[in-house]
């Protein structure tokens, strides 16, 4: 009888330790500057996360299971968010995260994650070096993705703009003094050099900078004829207003900031005309966006998507973690990453559909063919160029890596 009730207890234990974990909801870090400058950036991808997790627990779950977002701010500063990671890895559990919106943040933090095991996707921040902290050959299994334009594309945009439609070959380039502002400046200035020009001037300042008719002036005495820029959007009003204050009418031509209200606000009218990389225009035009779009505003009772590129990003990045759960069967962090690597079924996100987003040696999801050019027009973000606004409405998919020769 002993060893019967023995028994009896034993599988009693199992089949109470299965509910208890049927019970318990999987849950997924989402991490950003919800407060701060990079705000605007922070609340829309978070708001974008939401609507594609609430969207999943409306059809049933996830094997079997609720989802549960585990929110944190890290309010755009490196030490907070490697702390806040830490606290959602350690304390609460997470499976996996999603977010990051400042290269700083993403460079000081990630480590935690890798270290953990735990599969993170990067679906904002553009750092050239995000994706690469831990690739391959260097680290055996990367737990690092990446959901967002890197500085590789956008820098390249950027310079194509200006050289070849704007026809500018005497630029100045203005960046923050971030990890951010600083690898922009640096392949800013290696996309010049492939055209055989270098900046006129190149003009550095500390975030918050209230004044920067000093370095406008230099610029300008050394002849630019155009601003490329690389910074988050208050300090990038900054430029706009001095630059109208000196009567200085030269095109902005930056990074995917100039898109964000904190500059179009703070400028005003002196934001017309700034163009900039996008992967998301807020613009109905095929019918998974114009979903998106009023899904977003129904959930959020906004009538405009502060960041639209944060959201669509935070959005699909979900999406693309959803996939790889199922498709695990598991909440393991390595076999997250494994089925990432090899997603088997395409992922319709309002970007672009992913088929696949990412390889063993590729943890970029986008590539340059998904990024069109826009354009502040009457305080709103469109598109800079009719063919770019003709290319939005098809789904542009990333190309099949060609076999090596």
């Amino acid at each position: 009888m002993t060893k019967i009730s023995t028994a009896l207890s034993g599988i009693a234990l199992c089949v109470c330790t299965q509910l208890t974990l049927a019970d318990e909801p999987i849950r997924i870090a989402v991490t950003g500057p919800y407060s701060g400058p990079s705000s605007p950036m922070g609340q829309s991808m978070l708001a974008g996360v939401r609507l594609a997790i609430s969207e999943m627990n409306l059809g049933g779950g996830l094997l079997g299971r609720q989802l549960a977002l585990v929110e944190k701010d890290d309010k755009g500063d490196p030490a907070t968010g490697k702390q806040v990671v830490d606290e959602a890895i350690r304390q609460d559990k997470v499976v996996a995260g999603l977010g990051f919106i400042n290269t700083g943040v993403a460079l000081a933090a990630l480590k935690t994650y890798q270290e953990a095991r735990l599969p993170v996707i990067v679906n904002v921040a553009t750092g050239s070096t995000v994706a690469r902290q831990f690739a391959p050959p260097a680290v055996a299994d990367s737990y690092v993705f990446r959901n967002s334009a890197s500085d590789d594309i956008q820098a390249a945009m950027i310079v194509r703009e200006a050289v070849k439609r704007g026809r500018y070959s005497k630029l100045a380039i203005f960046h923050d003094s971030t990890p951010y502002g600083e690898q922009g400046r640096d392949q800013l200035t290696r996309e010049l050099a492939t055209q055989d020009l270098k900046p006129v001037a190149v003009e550095s300042f500390n975030p918050g900078t209230r004044d920067l008719s000093a370095a406008l002036q230099r610029a300008r005495d050394a002849g630019a004829e155009a601003i490329l820029t690389y910074a988050i959007g208050p300090e990038l009003a900054v430029i706009a207003n001095g630059r109208a204050r000196l009567g200085w009418k030269v095109p902005m031509i930056g990074s995917w900031p100039l898109s964000l209200p904190n500059f179009i606000e703070a400028a005003g009218k002196n934001a017309e005309g700034a163009r900039m990389p996008q992967t998301f225009v807020e613009a109905p035009n095929n019918y998974r966006r114009t979903a998106f779009i009023s899904a977003y505003h129904h959930a959020d009772g906004s009538k405009r998507i502060p960041s639209a590129v944060s959201a669509a990003q935070g959005y699909d990045s979900a999406l693309l973690l959803i996939a790889a759960i199922s498709q695990a069967g598991s909440t393991e962090g390595p076999k997250i990453r494994a089925a990432l690597e090899n997603l088997q079924k395409p992922v319709y996100g309002v970007i672009t559909t992913y088929s696949p987003p990412f390889t063993k040696d590729d943890h970029e999801a986008l590539s340059d063919n998904m990024v069109l050019m826009g354009e502040v027009k009457q305080g709103k973000v469109g598109f800079a160029h009719p063919d770019d606004e003709k290319r939005s409405l098809l789904v542009h998919r990333k190309p099949k890596t060609q076999p090596v020769n």
